[in-house]
């Protein structure tokens, strides 16, 4: 390196780029000795040097620049410049040489000194380097602006601005070498470390200028602003770790052996704050969380054991005592988790033992009023035990909850079964004074369920059946239940539920209406109720197949359609054939029967109003009910001996029916597979779920990270159901492809919100 105490004027703009250097190296050396005192005269003379020899047309050609610093040239591997950029290049490559000499001279004296005589060595030179350096960035800033900024757009991320390339070097050519004698940089710092844990007073300002070197060390290639902590893991928090892992492993071991519990436990918060204190002191504000974890694992798992079988041993009176010693230490996430898994294993082998003796012989479910019944002898016993023992621990209650989720293997469908059989009329499940008792049971188990958003699948299914065939036992019992499942997922749980009670209700006051107006038009003695119910809300299929109106009901059906459609011109009436009931009163037989029939039955016995025998395929025609379905609609009303099929495809009436009941309920619905329909639709309705809560979460924060998003779309969806982590990640790429959120530019792992 070339020196000088002072700058001369300038060269002139036609000199050599040997001349050049030598004056610019005469001003870097001034710079990098004393950067507080160079002189803002000299910085001037020295940015206006950098700033003529970049600009100039006659800069030196490549072949020139090629022959000199061949090494330096190199070390770019960038190829074929063929533009005045050559100028821009020659300097950066005797800049880094530059840095290089100049950092030998620090490695060699630095490896005449140990411990912290070498820390303090270390310490001074990085503060007047990163000084003078910052101050040599602002000299080459034309530099940086010109052929700096226009590499790194062309992709060449070993291209730096000047600052960060003084870093660079300072890695590559000093920390790295002396790190790779024997780590003599960290076990200096490792030593100064231990000798403050013994009580010595010690020098944390030394020891925060040299973390935050390592700190300032880590950069990312890909964004030079982004915080990048490579360096200092590697080089200081790993070791620190371990060491720090090491030394309570054997301090929390000897001091268990010598003393109880409760000041074991008092002594490990005393030994976590002062860890914290240290890192507040002079390391990374990040490795916090790492020390919390290697607390946990030192005192939370390889100790626990101790202690439980230590809090086993003491009298009853003792544990309240000790149990209330744990406040102090929540911070410790999992300092007596051993604890509960065993407080959990025992009254998880005492409720399935409970509910094992409920099973029958052959196997079979058991009651589910019995099998509540001993989940909650198995609840109060918990809770008690931890609002004694634990003051209500929210943890421990969290693992209740877990409990109880293992015991209780009933199904959604299964519930909604049990639900739907105290709800219907004449149940033989509960009486009525006690049903309200009996839905608070059933709210007990729905708690434990997973899968919320199935269960509501099979109750509007269920619901649905019991408003439309008139089956509730009252309407005060299903709201009442609505509202609980409102309660406990939220309104949105329960909106298709209510709107359903709101169109029943509705319904009724529209059948009063009309049959008011119909009453006062027409004589007809025909009695008449209608259902009109959204779309949107009900899980009700229409008829796939075609129906012919039979014309006794023709007329009422073409009033109410006109009706209908001057109160609310804008809607579309799709009549659901193959729900609706009917009630027919014989008049051919000695007694009067009322058969209670569906519309299909209905369609079918009316033409034997004018006929006594048909056959199959006049049936067909005059309904349009298909062959495969009319068959099994005639087998019901033949096994009902209303209808005689002694010839193949011929159907006629009997006149010699006769029945014990007045009212005959012949509408006995075909079964079809509900569980394999129901569980599809929940899962093509979680795709949707998932897509509108992360637009909602998206909407409200405008940006997040991947992970952060998934952990909340789980959390506020945790109510209804569990949403796999793979479906999530696939309801993200959807909305990605829609363009409802973009990925932010220059990250791979966060997303902003599309307005």
């Amino acid at each position: 390196m070339a020196s000088s105490r002072i700058l001369t004027r300038l060269p002139a703009k036609s000199s050599d780029f040997k001349t050049i250097w030598t004056y610019l190296e005469r001003g870097l050396d001034l710079i990098m000795t004393s950067p507080e005192s160079f002189p803002s005269g000299s910085y001037t003379l020295l940015y206006t040097v950098v700033y003529n020899y970049c600009s100039s047309s006659s800069s030196p050609t490549l072949a020139e620049s090629s022959k000199i610093n061949r090494n330096a040239w190199k070390i770019l591997q960038v190829k074929d410049r063929r533009d005045a950029g050559v100028a821009g290049a020659r300097l950066y490559m005797e800049l880094i040489q530059y840095f290089v000499a100049y950092l030998k001279n620090i490695r060699d004296n630095a490896n005449r000194l140990r411990e912290e005589a070498l820390l303090t060595y270390y310490a001074d030179e990085w503060r007047r380097y990163t000084a003078g350096t910052q101050y040599v960035h602002r000299v080459f800033s034309y530099l940086n602006r010109s052929w700096v900024a226009g590499e790194r757009r062309q992709k060449y991320k070993n291209v730096y601005p000047v600052y960060t390339l003084a870093l660079v070097q300072w890695k590559d050519h000093l920390l790295v070498p002396m790190q790779q004698q024997n780590n003599r940089l960290t076990i200096a710092l490792l030593h100064l470390v231990e000798r403050q844990r013994n009580g010595e007073t010690i020098d944390q300002s030394l020891l925060k200028m040299v973390v935050d070197s390592f700190v300032a060390l880590g950069l990312n290639d890909e964004d030079l602003i982004m915080r990048c902590l490579d360096v200092y893991r590697d080089h200081i928090e790993t070791p620190f770790l371990a060491v720090t892992k090491a030394l309570y492993e054997k301090k929390s071991e000897a001091f268990l052996l010598e003393n109880n519990v409760p000041d074991y436990r008092k002594k490990t918060t005393e030994w976590l704050q002062e860890e914290k204190d240290r890192i507040e002191g002079y390391l990374a504000i990040e490795t916090q969380t790492s020390i919390i974890s290697v607390f946990e694992e030192v005192f939370a798992h390889a100790r626990a054991s101790a202690m439980w079988d230590t809090f086993q041993s003491l009298p009853e009176f003792h544990r309240d005592a000790v149990l209330q010693l744990r406040p102090p230490l929540s911070r410790i996430r999992e300092e007596l988790a051993l604890s509960r898994e065993k407080l959990e294993e025992d009254f998880k082998h005492a409720g399935l033992d409970a509910v094992s003796t409920l099973v029958g012989e052959d196997g079979g479910a058991p009651d589910l009023q019995d099998y509540v019944d001993a989940l909650l002898k198995i609840r109060a016993k918990y809770s008690a035990f931890v609002a004694q023992n634990l003051k209500g621990d929210p943890e421990c209650m969290i693992s209740f909850n877990k409990i109880c989720g293992d015991i209780t293997s009933i199904s959604p469908e299964l519930l909604v079964k049990h639900t739907d059989l105290l709800l219907r009329k004449n149940s033989k499940k509960v009486k009525e004074q006690d049903l309200d008792d009996a839905l608070d049971i059933v709210m007990v188990i729905f708690n434990y369920l997973e899968d919320k958003d199935i269960f509501e699948r099979f109750y509007t299914s269920r619901l649905s059946k019991r408003l439309i065939y008139d089956a509730s036992v009252s309407d005060e019992s299903e709201a009442g239940m609505v509202s609980k499942l409102g309660e406990a997922c939220g309104p949105e749980y329960t909106t298709k539920l209510r709107q359903m009670l709101t169109d029943m209700k509705l319904s009724k006051d529209l059948t009063d209406q009309f049959n008011l107006e119909r009453k006062q038009d027409s004589d007809t003695d025909m009695s008449f109720s209608v259902m009109v119910l959204g779309t949107n809300s009900w899980p009700l299929d229409p008829p796939s197949d075609g129906f012919t109106i039979p014309r006794d009901i023709y007329p009422t059906y073409d009033l109410f359609q006109q009706y209908y459609q001057a109160k609310h011109s804008g809607r579309k009436l799709t009549w659901l054939w193959n729900y609706s009931r009917n009630e027919l009163r014989t008049n051919y037989l000695d007694q009067k029967y009322i058969l209670m029939t569906s519309s299909f039955q209905m369609a079918i016995l009316v033409m034997y109003n004018s006929h006594d025998t048909l056959s199959l395929t006049e049936l067909v025609t005059a309904t349009s009910i298909p062959k495969s379905i009319i068959t099994q609609i005639l087998a019901i009303l033949v096994k009902a001996k209303i209808l005689v099929n002694e010839e193949p495809e011929q159907y006629d009436l009997n006149p010699d029916f006769r029945s014990k009941k007045i009212r005959i309920n012949l509408n006995r619905p075909i079964k079809t597979e509900e569980m394999g329909e129901v569980l599809k639709n929940v899962d093509e309705d979680r795709k949707y779920v998932i897509q509108t809560t992360i637009v909602r979460v998206m909407k409200a924060r405008q940006s997040m990270k991947n992970q952060q998003l998934i952990q909340e779309v789980i959390s506020q969806l945790s109510q209804r159901f569990t949403p796999n982590v793979a479906d999530i990640k696939k309801a993200i790429g959807i909305l990605l492809e829609k363009e409802y959120i973009e990925r932010v530019k220059g990250t791979k792992d966060s997303f902003a919100y599309v307005a």
